[in-house]
């Protein structure tokens, strides 16, 4: 599904998560299939209680052969920057190319119930990713911040191709951290054309501080519900929507998904890269997820779709 841009090596990707109500055994042949499907992405999940991003990334790096995995997203608060990027960069040596790895705040509610709450949440995002670039980058890191120290650390085994380090943010001013601090941006589902918009406007100016040579992808993650009849469609979404109203502060009609006939999700998938977005990754949502994924991705082929 990748196609050549002159502002994103990334540019019209299409990914798939493995949902994290999905069993870990079951990641492997799924991410198997996902490849056979013709996807570039598998996302992975890492949510309090359900699995680990970085064991689950590394069952579906062995599964594959060419997929990119990402994860999506681990919790700074949650995360020592030098053991991360340690992590990140096992990963990264062993399969060279095919990682990206997401970072963010962690859900507020979900932090305080381990202790991990911390009110410099701006700040520990940008210095854990800050920390965890300067390692994977090969050089000695000394990094003194508000939340993050680092004292002349040195990877033994630094990768030699780094892993994307991107930040999973929704509000302005996260968003204008990631462009400033981050390889990318990774948007929550939920989110259409018009908060592609206006997420791309905050980044910018984050941008602006940045270095102009290194590129910045946007990730956005989209629910998927293939069937050509609207009425299950509209059942099966639901709970979806009802969520993300309340996850996003939207009404209900704007809560954006990638829903309907397999020619419509595609045309609703061309829409999001055509609003800006690099790769669309897909949360299938109902019953079969694989037939719904491999049935969008057909249409998705389609010129006329």
């Amino acid at each position: 599904m990748t196609t050549d841009s002159v502002t994103s090596p990334a540019a019209r990707r299409v990914g798939v998560i493995f949902d994290r109500d999905q069993r870990p055994e079951d990641l492997a042949e799924f991410a198997a299939a996902v490849e056979e499907l013709g996807a570039d992405d598998l996302w992975v999940v890492e949510d309090l209680a359900w699995a680990g991003g970085i064991s689950s990334a590394a069952i579906a790096l062995a599964a594959t052969r060419r997929l990119r995995v990402g994860i999506g997203i681990m919790p700074a608060p949650l995360r020592n920057p030098a053991l991360l990027a340690m992590e990140l960069a096992t990963l990264a040596r062993a399969f060279p190319g095919r990682l990206i790895a997401g970072i963010g705040h962690g859900a507020p509610e979900w932090m305080a119930q381990v202790g991990a709450s911390i009110p410099t949440k701006l700040a520990l995002l940008e210095e854990t990713i800050t920390a965890v670039r300067s390692l994977l980058a090969g050089g000695t890191t000394t990094f003194d911040g508000q939340t993050v120290q680092v004292d002349a650390v040195r990877l033994v085994h630094p990768p030699a191709e780094p892993p994307p380090v991107v930040a999973g943010v929704v509000r302005p001013r996260s968003l204008e951290l990631s462009g400033r601090a981050a390889d990318g941006t990774v948007m929550a589902e939920g989110q259409g054309p018009r908060a592609i918009a206006a997420a791309l406007d905050a980044i910018a100016k984050g941008r602006k501080t940045a270095d102009p040579a290194r590129p910045h992808e946007l990730v956005l993650f989209t629910h998927l519900c293939v069937d050509d009849d609207p009425e299950r469609v509209t059942a099966a979404s639901a709970p979806v929507v009802a969520e993300y109203t309340e996850f996003l502060r939207v009404p209900p009609e704007e809560v954006f998904l990638v829903a309907g006939d397999a020619a419509t999700t595609a045309r609703r998938i061309r829409g999001l890269w055509d609003s800006g977005a690099d790769t669309v990754v897909l949360r299938p949502v109902g019953e079969d997820p694989l037939g719904q994924v491999r049935s969008a991705l057909a249409a998705l082929g389609t010129p006329d779709a």
